[in-house]
């Protein structure tokens, strides 16, 4: 069966964009940014696409482009523009396919759908990025409530930051969750150093085997 993931975050900024980028390059994937809200500064679409080393054609266009970067209702609604969340649905491809959500979970894409909704009827199997700072532990646990009260397939947390082995060890105890690798925050972030990273910190074969 062909491989896809959906990426989500237990925030917006904590480097899922950066890991989606690594892992749909590693892949040789397909990337889909369903809603992507703020079109002021690079796009995660553009992102992925000047990180992922992957060809243009494997950038897929969003369903939704909205110019600020707020929430999906919220930015919606200050274009004019009626979200229909029957419209989100993972374009059919024969390669490998990573979805990145928008920010958290719970995170509104219209007044009464959040993106959990929205995976939940997909059932394409997750992977939760999650930072290693202060504060982590109850979002990620939280993050892994969610999921799992919608019966979400969860392949695993990827955590992004410095090592903070205790930290990580409890979300994996506590959460009874599969711990997928941690990326480093890179001093110089390029294609060729987060190709390096991904490499010596993930396993494609064990991602392959969860998303089985």
């Amino acid at each position: 069966m062909t491989a896809r993931f959906v990426v989500t975050g237990t925030d917006t900024g904590i480097g899922k964009t950066v890991f989606a980028a690594a892992l749909a390059g590693a892949l040789n994937a397909r990337y889909w940014k369903p809603v992507q809200s703020g079109l002021e500064d690079e796009t995660d679409s553009e992102a992925v696409a000047r990180l992922s080393g992957l060809p243009a054609e494997h950038i897929l266009p969003e369903a939704y482009r909205l110019s600020s970067p707020l929430s999906p209702h919220l930015s919606a609604r200050l274009d004019g523009v009626e979200i229909d969340p029957a419209r989100l649905e993972p374009p059919a491809c024969t390669d490998p396919l990573v979805i990145e959500g928008a920010g958290g979970l719970l995170v509104p894409v219209t007044k009464n759908t959040v993106f959990a909704d929205v995976f939940a009827r997909w059932r394409l199997p997750v992977i939760l990025c999650a930072r290693t700072s202060l504060g982590t532990i109850n979002h990620t646990l939280l993050s892994i409530e969610a999921l799992r009260s919608r019966d979400i397939p969860l392949c695993g947390v990827a955590f992004i930051g410095a090592e903070n082995a205790d930290t990580q060890a409890t979300i994996a105890a506590v959460g009874q969750v599969k711990v997928l690798g941690r990326l480093p925050l890179l001093e110089s972030l390029t294609g060729e150093t987060l190709r390096r990273a991904f490499r010596e910190n993930f396993d494609i074969a064990s991602l392959m085997e969860a998303n089985a």
